[in-house]
Order: C-alpha cells, then sequence, then structure tokens
C-alpha cells in the first residue's frame, strides 16, 4: 500500500508557482488575523471610552470642566478620541465664536457643528481602518487560491504526456497539490468576509451614536449662544 502524503508534503511537492499563490495566501491571512485581533481590541476600547464619556456628559457637568479634564488627560498623554474628540473639538470653536461680539447665534453654532463634523469624520477614519484590507482579502483570496488549482492541475495534466501509463494515481498528488491552494484560499477569505460584516456594522453603530450626539450638544451650544448674545444685548 502507498504511503498517504501529509498536507505538508503536498505543499513541498507543489510547482513553484503554486507555492508562491500558497506563499501569498498564508502571509494574507496572518495579516488579516493581526488586523481582526487590533481592531477588536481598539473597537471594544472605542465602546469603552464612549459610555464612559456619554456617562460624563449627561451628569450634568459643567462643559468648561469637562474640557479642562480633557486638557489635562492630554497633558498625560492620554489621546483624546471617540466621542470626547467630537466634543472638544465643537466647544474649542464655540468658545473661540462666541469671544466675536459681532457673530450671531446661528453663526456660532454653524461653526461649532462644521468643527464638529470634521472632528467625527476624522473618528470614522479611525473606526474603519484596516477594514478596506479585510474586505480585499475576503474577496481576492478565493480567486487567487482557484488560480494556484488550475495551474497545479494543468501542470499535472502535462505530466502525463510524459507518463508511460496514465492513470488516476499517477495524476492524483498532483490534483491534491493543487487542490490545498484552493483550501488555504478559502480559509484565508472566510475570517476575513466575517469580520469585515461585524466591524462594519459596528463602526455604523459608532457612526450613528456620534452623529445623534453632534445633534444634542449643538442643541445645547444653540441655547448657551443664544442666551450669551441676550446678554450681551442686554448689557449694551
Amino acid at each position: 500500500m502507498e504511503e498517504q502524503l501529509s498536507l505538508i508534503d503536498l505543499v513541498i511537492h507543489a510547482s513553484f508557482t503554486v507555492q508562491l499563490v500558497m506563499a501569498l495566501l498564508v502571509a494574507a491571512s496572518m495579516l488579516s488575523w493581526y488586523m481582526i485581533v487590533q481592531r477588536f481590541l481598539y473597537l471594544r476600547s472605542a465602546r469603552e471610552e464612549m459610555y464612559s464619556f456619554e456617562e460624563r456628559f449627561w451628569s450634568g457637568i459643567d462643559l468648561s470642566q469637562l474640557y479642562r479634564e480633557g486638557n489635562e488627560k492630554a497633558s498625560h498623554g492620554s489621546p483624546i478620541l471617540g466621542m470626547e474628540s467630537i466634543f472638544r473639538a465643537g466647544f474649542k470653536e464655540f468658545s473661540r465664536l462666541a469671544q466675536q461680539s459681532e457673530m450671531d447665534s446661528e453663526a456660532i453654532l454653524e461653526g461649532s457643528r462644521r468643527a464638529m463634523r470634521v472632528a467625527m469624520m476624522r473618528e470614522e477614519e479611525r473606526l474603519e481602518r484596516h477594514l478596506a484590507f479585510l474586505a480585499s482579502v475576503g474577496s481576492t483570496s478565493p480567486y487567487i487560491g482557484l488560480f494556484g488549482t488550475v495551474w497545479g492541475i494543468m501542470h499535472s495534466f502535462r505530466g502525463l504526456a510524459n507518463a508511460t501509463q496514465a492513470t488516476l494515481a499517477t495524476v492524483a498528488p498532483g490534483i491534491s497539490e493543487a487542490l490545498v491552494a484552493t483550501a488555504m484560499g478559502l480559509f484565508a477569505a472566510i475570517p476575513a468576509v466575517l469580520a469585515y460584516n461585524r466591524f462594519s456594522s459596528k463602526v455604523e453603530v459608532f457612526s450613528n451614536r456620534y452623529d445623534t450626539f453632534v445633534d444634542e450638544f449643538s442643541s445645547i451650544l444653540y441655547r448657551q449662544a443664544y442666551a450669551l448674545r441676550a446678554k450681551n444685548k442686554r448689557a449694551g
């Protein structure tokens, strides 16, 4: 009875082109797994920071005090990300525009909203980092693996031309080697697709929460801007 080839033997005895395809798929799989873990940890941290900041924001704390707390955090080297970054961008612009006596309430609010929108886009870019790579791995890996399989099968059948006896045993090892490439393509693609879909839905949830916060915070800023301008008119 002939000894059956192990998976490693199939990889070792594959043609150079198929081995190159396998190496590419292994590299793509390892890199995608690194990005999957990195994105998972980042999104979990972003969610915890968002809930923590929301609780602090709606606790009734003075907005100036909340802004100063962020300054202290930044001075200690802690990054300001997520919803707090959006808040700081809006409040900083609001404070700057409110000092200009010629600015009316609508202009102050519009400037603050514009600053928050820019900060929100920046945060969304951070959340979506590496997702394009996962999408590419998920969509292209099966085809790369299929290319390796087709090439390996072609190589096996070309070898039949020089064989004295064309049997299934002659061509089976080459076909088995080639099929490993398809399996590796699926192995790389499936986790990448699942992770991309999962992370994309999470990013959408974050984006909706950020957008809602911008609207709610804008209402607060508008009331403050209106009260400030009314106070200045009475003083004038």
